[in-house]
């Protein structure tokens, strides 16, 4: 097999770069015939089916970071991080149940919008900052920054080489940024979701492609079974502890202790930390749920999350084991031995980093390669394009139509185009800091458990608690904001504030890191209650009358949302919703 890039796989690349942002210039010039209409370019003129809100969401999702990282970390870690994946379906089962119904019937066009309808002004503005803030770090930036190191891989450059006298891992971020905020700025959300579809077919190919191109070459599942309970890891001595073992590669669910895997996540801590970044993530970030604000109805609204649930089974599958495949090819030496220091050893990745790029360069043919690495930039391109279109919106219905009422939804168009090019530049400055953590996906869970509580807690208890009030919604939010922030900003500088020896001399900073930082998804549910505590302390404390018009947005009780009819058959959300549930409960079973 040759391990390089031929120049039929250069072309598919520039082909399908050259496509995919005419296809988005394409979709802003068709927009014509209302062209400088804000809600044909900010929520593609509630027009959305459930349909293409599904595979938008799924595709908003979906980045380089699920291709790379959770193969890396299947690599050392099994189908622990798949749990990532499955989890979200129950936390879609919440929006399409109790978040989605209400966002519609407010017909904002942001989150932001729905809390200040709900609480006050006060809530809109810390949601936008904090909206904005994720959609240009979490969501574009990180997504730049492993396509780039990525491409470097691939292509034989050196991070520090230099392209055109620029770093080669600032080039290609800031080639996939410009080529991403053209079709954006031109075309909106409209844009945003024609080549969302497009793209994530075509990552969807390129995964499988991996998937079953290993899935051969090992033999099948009872071969992948019986390699990882019977030979050693191939990074033994070289990442992780002295007992890093495949034994329990094939389960999802691990004990505390369990130091068979690198970076080991205890069932618990998934089902108590997960809930709270998911709820977040999926039911209350506007980069996700804006598909969902752009339904045509209530019904499309309901059914666009669950069918992404149901998207959602497949990256366990085809992003994960992957990286689980990769393992066990190494252990048959299906790629060959060679000699180091006088040992024999299978030839695999050095570094769990490289098992993605690894198996592309060594199992895949011509011009497959240049297929796969497309899907590569697509993921990362998709997932940047969604977050622009987001901030953007963020920022000209949040920001600017605050300070300017009058403003017509001509100009507002315009503002939304010139923030997105603003935001462009801002990631791709900010990505870079990304290579600070162990691996991507690491730090990029890390950032999102300090930043969802104090949302994921307002959001709920206001949809549930009439008597939540709007002052004490805004001091939690800031409350749980600074304490999620000094909780990072700890941990990221937690090398230069002191040493292991004296971590463990402190009993303070003992406390701090071995316990209540230990376990970043137990952190968050941590905040989580704090953040509760807080809310409906204050509510009680400072009472204040239901704020006008906010009665329909509250459900007078858990049970309400599923009575409210809505599609019949397959179409009926509340079958659909059990249906979304039993499946992943009997995946969990299956996989546990």
């Amino acid at each position: 097999m040759n391990n390089s890039m031929s120049h039929l796989d250069w072309a598919i690349i520039a082909a399908y770069l050259l496509v995919v942002v005419g296809i988005g210039v394409f979709a802003g010039f068709r927009r014509s015939k209302s062209a400088g209409s804000g809600g044909q370019y900010f929520l593609a003129d509630n027009s959305l089916k459930w349909p293409v809100i599904g595979l938008a969401m799924f595709a908003a999702n979906i980045s380089t970071v699920h291709l790379v990282s959770l193969a890396q970390s299947a690599y050392t870690s099994g189908l622990l991080n798949g749990n990532f994946e499955w989890m979200a379906g129950f936390t879609l089962i919440l929006l399409s149940l109790f978040f989605a119904p209400l966002y519609l019937r407010a017909k904002v066009p942001t989150l932001p919008d729905y809390l200040e309808r709900r609480y006050n002004r006060n809530c809109r503005d810390a949601l936008s900052f904090v909206s904005l803030i994720s959609a240009i770090v979490i969501h574009i930036g990180v997504a730049l920054f492993t396509a780039a190191a990525v491409l470097c891989f691939i292509f034989g450059i050196s991070e520090t080489q230099t392209i055109l006298g620029i770093n080669a891992l600032m080039f290609f971020i800031i080639v996939l940024g410009v080529l991403t905020g053209i079709y954006t700025v031109v075309g909106g959300l409209l844009a945003v979701v024609w080549t969302e579809s497009i793209q994530t077919v075509l990552l969807l190919i390129g995964a499988i492609c991996i998937t079953v191109a290993g899935y051969h070459a090992v033999g099948g599942w009872e071969a992948l079974n019986h390699l990882l309970n019977t030979q050693p890891h191939p990074l033994l001595g070289k990442e992780g502890g002295a007992e890093l073992s495949t034994k329990s590669f094939l389960h999802m669910l691990h004990v505390s202790g369990d130091n068979t895997v690198v970076g080991n996540i205890p069932w618990y801590s998934v089902l108590l930390g997960y809930p709270v970044i998911g709820i977040w993530y999926w039911c209350c970030d506007q980069t996700i749920v804006q598909r969902v604000l752009a339904a045509k109805d209530e019904k499309h609204a309901r059914l666009g999350p669950l069918f992404c649930a149901f998207l959602k089974i497949l990256p366990v599958f085809f992003f994960v084991l992957p990286g689980v495949l990769c393992v066990a090819l190494v252990q048959k030496s299906y790629f060959g031995t060679e000699v180091v220091n006088g040992v024999t050893q299978a030839i695999g990745p050095l570094a769990s980093k490289d098992t993605y790029a690894f198996m592309l360069t060594h199992l895949l043919p011509v011009g497959l390669k240049g297929l796969v690495v497309a899907a590569m930039l697509a993921a990362a391109m998709q997932t940047c394009s969604a977050a622009l279109n987001s901030a953007a919106t963020l920022f000209a219905y949040d920001i600017w139509k605050r300070w300017r009422p009058s403003t017509a939804d001509r100009s507002l168009v315009s503002v939304g185009r010139w923030t997105t090019v603003v935001a462009t530049i801002l990631a791709i400055v900010l990505s870079p800091l990304f290579g600070h953590y162990d691996t991507i996906f690491q730090g990029l869970n890390t950032l999102i458990c300090y930043i969802a509580p104090p949302i994921t807690a307002v959001f709920l208890v206001g949809v549930f608690w009439k008597k939540a009030g709007g002052r004490a919604a805004f001091i939690t939010m800031v409350f749980g904001g600074l304490l999620g922030a000094a909780c990072f900003l700890l941990g990221f500088f937690k090398d230069k504030i002191a040493s292991k020896e004296a971590i463990v001399a402190s009993p303070v900073l003992n406390f701090i890191y071995n316990t209540c930082l230990a376990d970043f998804m137990l952190a968050s549910f941590g905040l989580f209650c704090i953040c509760v505590t807080v809310q409906v302390i204050a509510s009680l404390a400072l009472r204040e009358p239901l704020k006008a018009g906010a009665e329909t947005l509250i459900w007078e009780n858990w049970t309400a949302p599923l009575r409210v009819k809505c599609g019949s058959g397959w179409s009926d959300y509340r079958f659909m919703s059990a249906l979304v549930l039993i499946i992943f409960v009997t995946l969990y079973f299956i996989f546990r």
